[in-house]
């Protein structure tokens, strides 16, 4: 079988795995077996993916990264330094928990930044933007902006990352990608 993906030497990736086209493993970073990993993702030095997480395309991950049993990332999701996910609510080292496991969606074009942890069953929506150091304790909306320990959503971004200020018809637009957004019913959505 044809290997269509960079692995550095130092990496290990253990059997049960499929990785896609055109991904990028890099120093000291372990793939744990039936991990499923998408085209285009690149997965940084020091990353940790344990046993069946699954990983959209174009996933990137920097590096110190753990990511554990139970984690999904959609598309386009960027994982920042040094971030963490769990995936016991009530660890205990004498106590083996591995049927306990809970799973935590990350939806597509999420980031989360540098150090910040995401406690696990909360799921974080598209778009959102976890600040860096934020712990994460409950879900976060589509299109949100969160910050701090625990996490406290300050205001919602666009798809290109910018913070949007809604006029008084409830519209925004991202200066980047001069993109329209409403705001209606507590939540935002993207003018198509």
């Amino acid at each position: 079988m044809e290997k269509n993906f960079f692995a550095h030497e130092t990496s290990i990736i253990d059997s049960g795995c499929t990785i896609g086209n055109g991904t990028k493993i890099w120093h000291f970073t372990h793939i744990m077996t039936n991990c499923l990993i998408g085209e285009n993702c690149n997965i940084g030095q020091n990353v940790v993916v344990s046993p069946g997480v699954t990983l959209g395309k174009n996933v990137k991950i920097q590096n110190n990264v753990s990511l554990y049993t139970g984690v999904v990332c959609e598309d386009d999701v960027f994982l920042g330094p040094s971030m963490v996910f769990t995936n016991i609510v009530n660890p205990r080292s004498a106590i083996i928990r591995k049927d306990q496991y809970v799973k935590t969606v990350v939806k597509k074009g999420a980031s989360i930044g540098a150090n910040a942890t995401i406690v696990c069953g909360h799921d974080i929506g598209e778009y959102a933007f976890i600040g860096a150091g934020a712990v994460v304790t409950k879900e976060v909306a589509p299109y949100a902006l969160v910050v701090g320990n625990p996490a406290k959503q300050i205001g919602w971004i666009s798809e290109y990352g910018h913070r949007l200020d809604f006029n008084a018809e409830g519209i925004a637009v991202c200066p980047e990608s001069k993109e329209n957004y409403k705001f209606e019913n507590g939540k935002v959505l993207k003018i198509q």
